[in-house]
């Protein structure tokens, strides 16, 4: 960088200051260490450095402001490179699609114009596609299992192998399979690719192609090891290895993958893999399953697993000019569908969640690897990319293990209840044990949890999209959660002993939640929450003043189309420490159809008078057969000692079952069909609310002369509820008011629930102190004179963003005995900032 270009520089006065290479030298070793150095500190260079001795501080500063201005260029210059790159290889992407378009229209074409010509021949139309050979494989020699051995020996499993490669091809490059775009995906430079599902062909199918910026066989090492980055994959197993004359590699595996719902079990898979370099030298990893049909080595059934099929599937990765690697990936599956209740089928049937789950989740993981490479920057908690991203599988696998179960693995079923909603499992093996284990700590005690509980159970929902529900039990964790059994969960990973949680009423504590990092298109987060007001629960245990919870969540887009939705956390110590034991617990939301509707963000936090008890029945929310339905599973873990076994269990089982009920409960709220058909809530029910609702409106007419409500005929709680400005009422408590009642446009505005709306204080929703100074001295204005109006303002909703108004009207209402009920505030044409 010290080139010609830094020798001179020109000072204002119009005269040139010339560097020598030895001052360049000097000046580059200091902007290394401080880019922009303060006065003092250039002087301090220059008193250091005697061959700066002749150069005014003044021509120095304008030397780092050149140098500064040179690198900002630069790297300007470099991003624009690449963007210019990465768009020269989307578009080449994009004509090769567009080509393979073209055949699978020129192909329909000729199919209509046969059936046109030939309708009683329809069935004897060949369907079998030769177009494989498109703009990547034209002119590529591909061999022809035809008149060669199919068995299992390595000539045999060479014919299996180059059979795959072609149809593979076919599929990723041809129009074997009709390709559709997936819903919500558009390409773009700054898209993850170009993504399709399959229509109409056997088994469930995903296709995408995109940019990854990292080498081919860097690339392929990846793809190769699925349990790195295929969340579902439990273990992949090479059974054996063998090359071939032609420098590729065949190698038979046994994979099994994990259930992602207790209703259902686990799948596995016995396949071939196949590697090879193609002639332009691009990379093919192709793979099928292996059975009887093909006469090749088998592998006998394992219990608890249903065997699946893979059909020719695989990836083809070709170097990218400029760097890189331009990937396509086909994922063909057959998961044995029936093996399921039928309930639950069309979750195996799901081509766009395969596409998500699996397709999608192997482009994110290699850009994240790419990101993480290009940027290896310190995030949160000063844990490095690659630490939280190991972490991240930690929480996954350990929530995936706890749903499934295994017996090899340790788990052992508890006897039940007599009530089947909960089942509870054991485990108590040695390596569970390692997981668990803590160190002794000053106090003299070392806590070794001798077993792992765990309590699952799965619930079917009816019209509510996974991503609004999950993230309501992210964001309102006091909703469901019992700080009790977080206090449990975090002292059985600490030192000392702990003994069982005594429920308290009110024993839902705040929570802060602190951001750890974000992947690739924020499709997944992970985050620290620390649990607030549980300092009475160390009067039972040995516990530190902070609990603190490793968070990892997914799936909370709401315009991803079929998302699976997942919230697994997990008590961690406050030192965070990478081998720290780790025993997670959670949600998963599983959508089983894409009838999905689009709701507003706000819908999570807003939940009205759908949480009122008694407003309607649970049978209500089930509307028509044709809304949308989704699997939810829960799983929680808790360690403990093994002579507190019964009462653990019972803690837990009881425990499950009301954030099951909670779950129920919100989900009913969400659920679109609770609502009118203008996607408006309906108001409280109780004759309670009714009369608050004439209260108000007489109370305001009286003292301000003119009517607030247009009735609906004779319901002034519909009009007050549906009032398009911010109403609500407070109590008249001078030093806290809380508030009591919102309207719909209220709720909105706090962005809370009817259940939290008392959990909030009038001056909470101030942000500065001449707020609550003008709150404090109006209150007896208003009472005294009866009502008060103010000019325009910023508040503060209950998750702390700024929200302005146009003006506030404040008025005493009154009881049916003419006495001070509360005070009612209406906002008018409020916004977020």
């Amino acid at each position: 960088m010290g080139g010609g270009s830094n020798n001179s520089h020109n000072i204002d006065n119009g005269k040139y200051v010339r560097y020598t290479p030895e001052q360049v030298e000097a000046l580059e070793r200091l902007y290394n260490d401080c880019p922009k150095p303060s006065s003092m500190r250039r002087q301090q260079l220059i008193r250091e450095c005697p061959i700066l001795s002749n150069i005014e501080p003044k021509q120095i500063k304008v030397w780092f402001q050149n140098r500064r201005c040179r690198e900002k260029q630069r790297k300007e210059a470099s991003r624009l490179q690449a963007v210019n790159r990465k768009l020269t290889a989307m578009n080449k992407l994009l004509m090769e699609e567009n080509d393979r378009l073209q055949k699978q229209v020129s192909h329909l074409v000729y199919e209509n114009s046969y059936f046109r010509q030939h309708p009683q021949n329809q069935g004897n139309l060949a369907t079998t596609d030769n177009s494989c050979e498109s703009v990547v494989t034209s002119g590529q020699h591909h061999l022809t299992p035809q008149h060669q051995p199919r068995d299992a020996s390595p000539a045999g499993l060479l014919s299996i192998a180059d059979e795959t490669l072609t149809e593979f091809i076919s599929k990723a490059t041809g129009t074997a399979v009709e390709w559709v775009q997936m819903p919500g995906m558009k390409p773009g430079p700054d898209s993850i690719g170009i993504v399709a599902i399959s229509h109409g062909c056997t088994g469930i199918a995903a296709r995408a192609c995109g940019l990854v910026g990292l080498d081919p066989t860097r690339v392929a090492e990846i793809l190769k090891d699925k349990p790195c980055w295929l969340r579902d994959c439990r273990s992949l197993d090479i059974v054996n290895v063998l090359s071939t004359a032609n420098g590729g590699t065949l190698e038979l595996i046994y994979m099994q993958l994990y259930a992602p719902t207790t209703l259902a079990p686990a799948r596995d898979f016995w396949m071939l893999r196949y590697t090879s370099v193609m002639e332009d030298g691009s990379l093919v990893i192709c793979e099928r399953s292996l059975n009887n049909t093909q006469n090749g080595p088998s592998m006998p059934p394992s219990p608890h697993f249903v065997r699946a099929e893979i059909l020719p599937s695989g990836y083809l990765i070709r170097p990218c000019e400029g760097g890189g690697s331009i990937l396509h990936i086909v994922d063909h599956f057959d998961l044995e569908p029936w093996s399921v209740p039928e309930v639950l089928r069309s979750l195996y049937e799901s081509s766009t969640l395969l596409a998500q789950r699996t397709t999608m989740a192997a482009l994110r993981y290699l850009r994240q690897i790419s990101q993480e490479i290009s940027q290896p920057n310190v995030t949160g908690w000063g844990r490095r990319p690659a630490a939280l991203r190991a972490l991240s599988q930690r929480l996954s696998k350990g929530f995936n293990e706890a749903v499934n179960g295994f017996s090899d693995e340790g788990w052992s079923i508890l006897e039940s209840d007599g009530i089947d909603d909960v089942t509870l499992l054991v485990n108590s093996s040695p390596t569970k044990m390692m997981m668990t284990s803590s160190l002794p700590f000053a106090n003299g005690f070392t806590s070794m949890p001798s077993a792992v509980l765990c309590a699952k159970a799965s619930m079917l929902l009816q019209n509510v999209p996974p991503s609004i529900l999950l993230r309501f039990l992210r964001e309102h964790r006091q909703e469901w959660a019992d700080n009790s059994i977080d206090a449990y969960s975090a002292a059985a990973i600490k030192a000392g002993p702990c003994s069982l949680p005594i429920p308290r009423p009110g024993s839902f504590g705040g929570q802060v939640i602190l951001p750890l990092a974000h992947t690739i298109e924020n499709e997944e987060f992970m985050e620290v929450i620390k649990l607030e007001s549980l300092g009475h629960y160390q009067e039972d245990m040995m516990m530190p003043a902070d609990i603190f919870l490793l968070q990892m969540c997914s799936g909370v887009d709401e315009n991803a189309v079929e998302s699976c939705a997942e919230l697994i956390f997990a008590p961690i110590d406050a030192s965070f420490s990478d081998d720290a034991p780790i025993i997670p617990s959670g949600f998963r939301i599983i959508p089983l159809d894409s009838k999905s509707e689009g709701l507003s963000p706000n819908r999570t936090l807003d939940l009205a008078s759908a949480l009122d008890v008694g407003s309607r029945t649970a049978g209500d929310s089930c509307g028509s057969r044709g809304n949308s339905k989704s699997v939810m599973t829960i799983a929680f873990q808790l360690a403990f000692e093994m002579h507190m076994q019964e009462n653990v269990a019972s803690m837990a089982r009881q425990y499950v079952r009301s954030v099951i009920a909670s779950v129920q409960r919100v989900a009913l709220a969400l659920s679109p069909s609770s609502h009118q058909l203008s996607g408006l809530r309906p108001p409280p029910a109780s004759p309670e609310a009714h009369t608050l609702a004439r209260w108000i409106s007489h109370s305001y007419r009286c003292y301000l002369g003119v009517d607030l409500l247009k009735p609906h005929g004779t319901d002034l709680l519909k009009s007050l509820w549906h009032h398009p400005d911010a109403v609500m009422c407070c109590s008249l408590k001078a030093l806290a008011p809380v508030f009591t009642f919102a309207n719909q446009a209220g709720l909105d505005m706090l962005e809370t629930t009817l259940v939290a709306l008392q959990d909030i204080t009038l001056d909470k929703i101030f942000d500065n102190n001449n707020g609550k100074k003008t709150l404090c001295s109006d209150f007896p204005q208003i009472m005294q004179q009866g009502f008060m109006c103010t000019d325009g303002g910023i508040c503060m909703s209950s998750m702390g963003r700024a929200v302005t108004y146009e003006k506030a009207v404040a008025w005493k209402v009154l009881n049916d005995d003419e006495d001070a009920h509360c005070i009612s505030f209406m906002f008018l044409n409020w916004s977020f900032i």
